[in-house]
């Protein structure tokens, strides 16, 4: 092999090492999305516990922006299997909020 082909496949090779760590930022900002997510979740939990059905609907909502914005996250990062268990909490999601009559 060349010198040319030799330098052209090792650039090529840092590229592909390189694109994970291009991508981290939006899987870590993805999962600090989930991580608030599951503490609203707790909060709706009590609130429910209350009787605050508004309050309760209002972080419902909450919740599903962030599953939303996590789940834009991880399709940048190109972590797609994520994004796609991330529709399941929002169905999820959907099921809580007819429960609790927030529609």
């Amino acid at each position: 092999m060349t010198r040319t082909k030799t330098t052209i496949l090792a650039a090529f090779g840092l590229v592909l090492c390189l694109g994970p760590a291009f991508a981290a930022p939006s899987c870590l900002e993805g999962r600090a999305k989930v991580d608030e997510a599951s503490a609203l979740r707790y909060q709706a939990r009590q609130e429910a516990r209350l009787g605050n059905h508004d309050r309760v609907c209002d972080t419902l909502d909450e919740i599903g922006d962030r599953y939303n914005e996590a789940r834009d996250a991880f399709e940048d990062c190109g972590a797609g299997v994520v994004a796609i268990e991330l529709r399941t909490e929002l169905r999820n999601l959907r099921i809580a909020k007819q429960v609790n009559r927030c529609d």
